[in-house]
């Protein structure tokens, strides 16, 4: 299977490639800054990639990008990148989940990955807010047990308890994403030393979209290039200039 794989919607971006020659897998990979800088440096990588890889774009079966949740802009480039790019090859694309691909790369990360468990994809948010979503998984088969949504660093434990029923019997849990560091006092007894939980740092990365990609077409994910689209958990990060004056004058009232 042929595929090109990047995401943008953290603070790195990651682009993949993979081609299948003879039977054989075989993947290239980059990563570099991401943020405002991917929207000028994502073509070039992936134009560098697939030259070394020796792959037209028109000899793909599905161009995947991270869809989110994760930062806006970066979505937007990421999205617009994969439209325009399917567009002239003629090729499907494949929106991919952002915390599920955290959660593989957790797992990839793993020295040894147990065969089946239960993963919690925390993504920073910003406004002290974390992305969350949890999946089972058992012999790389993933199974959504809580759709992606928006808690507070503080909610957290009170998330991973409700989720307690379902995760019952499937396996060893792990945390993981990128907000160990800069949420670590709210974190502070969830998850670390005597945590039931296992703690890993990982981003959404290309190649956990590779690993991802063969079952999301076989489910029939795959979609046209104008049918693309990111997938925003939160729906606004600002308010209008009519919505501020009307906090202002309920503020105001007492309301």
């Amino acid at each position: 299977m042929n595929l090109l794989a990047f995401d943008t919607g953290t603070e790195r971006m990651s682009i993949a490639v993979s081609r299948t020659v003879d039977g054989a897998m075989h993947t290239w990979q980059h990563e570099a800054t991401g943020g405002a800088q991917a929207s000028t440096s994502l073509i070039p990588g992936i134009l560098d990639l697939m030259q070394q890889a020796q792959l037209p774009l028109a000899s793909l079966d599905a161009i995947c990008f991270g869809a989110g949740p994760g930062s806006f802009t970066g979505l937007r480039t990421a999205c617009s990148v994969a439209q325009g790019l399917a567009f002239g090859a003629n090729v499907p694309v494949l929106p991919m989940d952002s915390l599920q691909a955290v959660a593989q790369e957790a797992l990839v990360g793993v020295p040894t990955p147990p065969g089946r468990g239960v993963m919690t994809a925390l993504l920073d948010a910003r406004m002290n807010e974390l992305y969350a979503a949890t999946y089972a998984f058992d012999m790389g088969r993933w199974t959504t047990l809580q759709e992606s949504g928006l808690i507070a660093p503080e909610a957290l434990a009170g998330y991973l308890t409700a989720l307690q029923p379902k995760a019952l019997g499937l396996g060893p849990w792990s945390v993981t994403g990128n907000v160990f560091s800069e949420y670590a006092a709210a974190l502070q007894g969830v998850v670390g030393v005597g945590s039931p939980y296992a703690c890993i740092t990982a981003l959404p990365t290309a190649r956990a979209m590779l690993l991802l990609a063969p079952a999301a077409l076989e489910q029939g994910q795959a979609v046209d290039a104008a049918h693309a689209l990111p997938r925003y958990v939160r729906n606004k990060v600002a308010q209008t200039t009519q919505e501020r004056v009307a906090a202002k004058a309920a503020l105001a009232q007492g309301v």
